[in-house]
Parts: C-alpha cells; sequence; structure tokens
C-alpha cells in the first residue's frame, strides 16, 4: 500500500528529482529586486542593514537567517519562512554534493542499540 503525503506519491520519479544546481535564495531575492525595480543600497537602508551584507546574500556567498528573513518579509512582503525553507533545501543539497562530508557521512557507525 502506498501513502500520500498531501497528495504527493513518493514513488513518483518526479516527486524524487533534485536541481542540476541548487538555488540560494539569494539569486531569488536579486530577480525580485530587479523586478520591483528596487536597488540594493535602497533595500539595504531601508532595512537597517549594511550593503555588503546584503550583496553577499544576493550574490549567494552569505545564508539567509532569520533575521534577514524577518527584515526581508517586512519590507518586500515575501514570507521569511520561505526563504528559510529555501535556505535549509539549499544547505542539504550542497551537502550531499560535498564529496569528502559524504565519505565521513558514510563512516559514521551508528550507535543506537537496537534491541
Amino acid at each position: 500500500m502506498i501513502t500520500f503525503t498531501k497528495g504527493i506519491n513518493p514513488n513518483m520519479i518526479a516527486n524524487n528529482l533534485e536541481p542540476f544546481r541548487p538555488t540560494h535564495p539569494g539569486e531569488v531575492l536579486k530577480d525580485e529586486l530587479e523586478y520591483r525595480k528596487i536597488s540594493q543600497k535602497q533595500l539595504a537602508s531601508e532595512m537597517g542593514i549594511s550593503y555588503t551584507l546584503l550583496n553577499e546574500v544576493l550574490n549567494g556567498k552569505r545564508q539567509v537567517n532569520t533575521e534577514l528573513a524577518l527584515l526581508v518579509e517586512a519590507a518586500l512582503d515575501i514570507p521569511a519562512e520561505s526563504l528559510l525553507q529555501m535556505q535549509a533545501r539549499y544547505n542539504m543539497l550542497t551537502a550531499k554534493r560535498n564529496k569528502s562530508f559524504m565519505e565521513k557521512l558514510q563512516n559514521v557507525h551508528r550507535i543506537v542499540a537496537v534491541p
């Protein structure tokens, strides 16, 4: 018997695909700023953060954290939770593609006693 979670069939290939290149939330924010014709300097000033910090996020060099996500939500009405979920997904895919980390992960032995 197949169990569906929120209407998603886990056995369908399309539901298990990962993007070739994970999308950093900064890329989405950068596109949004361009679409709205808002400069990075203007947004940084409005949110009370440095231009450098915002630029690093928009260029995928720095992660979106909770505080920044909440500031973006207040300034642009983009849900903070969506940005954080996107960042978590990006982090997960990046870690899974890190060969040295995956080797380390495979070498970790379970320490939980199984009765």
